[in-house]
């Protein structure tokens, strides 16, 4: 690690932070509405209505793609509802539905679809010092990019990023150090900035940071309709491999051998035998039989007349 005035700043995010300090808390759902669901819908709505926005405008920030990151929050959520059971009852509802959104984001597979999205509507014309921080926050790795929202944006200490980003502490902390020199490079209100202020200026701009084209999640109910719909065709997806194979199983049963039957035995080649090919020529000798034969006078059927002597 080099030596720089920026040491005693950057040192704290190697450090554990104090048992008492929260990580990350989930904000309180909105008063409900009066025609709200009760029930487990009634407290997936809450948690939706609470969190959806600002899971969008992040998986913007990690992405900076507009429909992947409603996608991803969107399938985020159903994947919450078809599990709900584990969910209302995980210590963090928003900090598992948040997992789920970040993977789906940042899936390397979405490199192979990007033009079948459609395309976004017309933005907003975007603050430059924005445009500037957007880019180098999508310049950053994966990992980094992810590290970095998670402790500056959503606020989670150092040892809840850790653990959602899966890596050790100090590996989290040392991914930090990495990310706060790459931006520093790429934005220049960070460089300009006294090397003191850099981290609170940093989550002050991330904070502020607005995307340039309209974020707007569908409503609750209809993702739980998508959620059901899409268990729904899995399972007959799943009925139906299985007939498939209990079919293919009784017909099998049905027309296979009920003995052992064991296999033909390869033919063997034989030498020495002449091959057939129809009567051969007669040897002088034999032909002479013929000819007595023949001749002979009692040859015929006139050899049965008796004769009188």
């Amino acid at each position: 690690m080099k030596e720089s005035t920026e040491e005693p700043e950057d040192a704290r995010l190697l450090t554990p932070p104090p048992a008492d300090v929260p990580s990350g808390p989930v904000p309180p759902p909105g008063p409900a509405e009066p025609d709200a669901p009760a029930g487990p819908r009634g407290a997936f709505d809450a948690l939706y209505r609470a969190t959806a926005p600002g899971l969008v405008r992040q998986a913007y920030l990690l992405t900076g793609r507009r429909f992947l990151a409603l996608e991803a929050v969107e399938r985020a959520f159903q994947q919450a509802w078809a599990r709900w059971p584990e969910v209302a009852t995980d210590p963090d509802p928003a900090g598992w539905v948040r997992a789920a959104a970040y993977e789906y984001a940042l899936s390397p597979w979405h490199r192979l679809r990007r033009v079948q999205e459609p395309p976004d509507p017309g933005p907003a014309a975007a603050d430059p010092a924005d445009r500037i921080l957007m880019d180098a926050l999508l310049d950053l790795s994966p990992t980094h990019r992810r590290t970095v929202l998670l402790y500056h944006g959503v606020g989670l200490d150092l040892p809840d990023t850790a653990a959602e980003t899966e890596a050790s502490t100090p590996a989290a902390g040392i991914r930090l150090l990495n990310a706060h020199e790459e931006l520093t490079v790429r934005v220049p209100e960070l460089a300009g900035a006294p090397p003191g202020e850099r981290l609170a200026l940093l989550e002050e701009r991330l904070g502020a940071l607005e995307p340039p084209v309209p974020l707007v999640p569908r409503p609750a109910a209809a993702v739980r309709g998508a959620a059901e719909h899409r268990t729904r065709r899995w399972t007959g997806a799943v009925v139906g491999v299985t007939a498939v194979i209990a079919v293919a199983t009784s017909y099998t049963l049905a027309t296979a051998p009920t003995r052992y039957e064991p296999p033909l035995a390869p033919g063997v080649r034989v030498s020495g035998v002449p091959p057939l090919s129809g009567p051969q020529p007669l040897a002088e000798e034999h032909r002479w039989l013929q000819d007595k034969l023949r001749s002979d006078p009692a040859a015929g059927p006139a050899r049965l007349a008796p004769r009188i002597e």
